[in-house]
């Protein structure tokens, strides 16, 4: 493997770290918070410190998180909104309650429906809802519950007063993976996602995946080949069917696979170990899930969630209802470069990338309609869309 060199993250990639990786085991159970607290604990902890299940004084719950599709430990997107949810309760004193709705991957709208009003029963009186598959179910609930507030994690303004859609520039995360990639040297990647190619966050994932590795490329003066497929992405699981895929695509040479979209990261991990390869990662740091992951596009879960609840309980949730975009200004996008293993993409290259975005000298776009029908071409990289 590559060995890191890296000896400082930046201040946002430290941050997300710290809100996102798993730092131990837990140590202390977590006390019973007060709801009438003015404040939580002062003890500073670690997501994995604090117990995903805990004991409210009065039986009710009054911050909840209903699960999408996958499992709350999904080393994704679930796990890091929990982790913003169950870290903001712990620290200022709020019961906190997670729920799955029934059927697991199979879940319906109905499914999804009853787990808010489970939740509303129990005393919610915010309900934080990761994946923009829970629409349905979540406007229903929204609809006949106005005393009730929702946060709903990449998803997008649903002209309801008591909703607020958060959603994420995961293409500028997704330049910056491809862009680090070929900056170390490599010019075969891959990038498999969930979804079935419908999921607009996935989309600009891998749009801007493939602008990093294009401006990489003819900076450097090469020539890159990309293979991309949803085929086995639907339900955002691992499958048999996606590693055989992935363990292809390394054996015929792709150095590096990018996976985005739940579970289905096992898979290429898989893979990516039988071949002595490399993987990226999605959301969130997985860097200790697998020694094959060369870096994570992050998304700014944990924090973007502790930003709603703290709008929610300061009184300020008119400065987020409806829909807010957030990206690398507001620490919600970028690698973790404290773990990353990159060779020759160094801290300063990073920095420089970070800058250039923030100043708006470097604008990579999310506009990956035409993109994703096969109709973009790009200057130094062929794009190969297995179907």
């Amino acid at each position: 493997m590559k060995s890191s060199r890296k000896v400082l993250a930046l201040l946002l990639a430290l941050m997300m770290v710290l809100a996102f990786a798993a730092c131990g085991p837990q140590k202390d159970p977590t006390p019973t918070p007060d709801p009438d607290a003015s404040g939580g604990s002062d003890k500073t902890v670690t997501p994995d410190e604090i117990s995903d299940v805990m004991d409210s004084a009065d039986g009710r719950y009054e911050i909840a998180m209903v699960t999408d599709l996958a499992q709350l430990k999904d080393k994704a997107f679930n796990q890091g909104t929990w982790e913003g949810v169950k870290t903001y309760a712990y620290e200022h004193g709020k019961s906190y309650k997670y729920y799955q709705p029934a059927n697991g991957s199979e879940a319906t709208d109905s499914d999804r429906y009853d787990a808010f009003i489970a939740a509303i029963n129990n005393g919610a009186k915010i309900i934080v809802v990761p994946g923009y598959g829970q629409y349905n179910a979540l406007y229903q609930a929204a609809t006949e519950h106005p005393e009730v507030s929702f946060v709903f994690i990449d998803g997008w303004d649903v002209g309801l007063d008591n909703v607020a859609g958060i959603f994420y520039h995961e293409e500028q995360s997704g330049f910056m993976a491809g862009y680090a990639c070929v900056k170390d040297g490599m010019t075969k990647l891959g990038y498999s996602g969930g979804g079935g190619g419908s999921n607009p966050a996935i989309s600009r994932s891998c749009y801007g995946f493939v602008q990093g590795a294009n401006a990489a490329a003819a900076e450097m003066g090469v020539q890159v080949e990309m293979k991309i497929s949803y085929l086995y992405g639907d339900s955002y699981s691992a499958s048999d069917a996606l590693q055989t895929q992935i363990n292809g695509w390394y054996a015929s040479g792709t150095e590096v696979v990018m996976s985005y979209g739940g579970k289905m990261c096992d898979s290429v991990f898989a893979a990516a170990a039988a071949n002595n390869a490399y993987s990226i990662a999605g959301d969130v740091d997985q860097s200790g899930d697998s020694k094959t992951v060369i870096t994570s596009a992050l998304k700014g879960l944990g924090a973007s969630v502790k930003l709603a609840l703290s709008s929610y309980y300061d009184g300020n949730w008119d400065s987020i209802k409806g829909g807010t975009q957030l990206g690398i200004k507001e620490g919600a996008a970028g690698l973790p470069m404290a773990t990353s293993r990159f060779e020759t993409f160094s801290e300063a290259d990073y920095e420089a990338l970070v800058d250039a975005m923030i100043s708006g000298e470097l604008v990579v776009s999310a506009d990956f309609e035409k993109f994703m029908a096969g109709e973009e071409t790009f200057s130094n990289v062929t794009v190969n869309f297995i179907k």
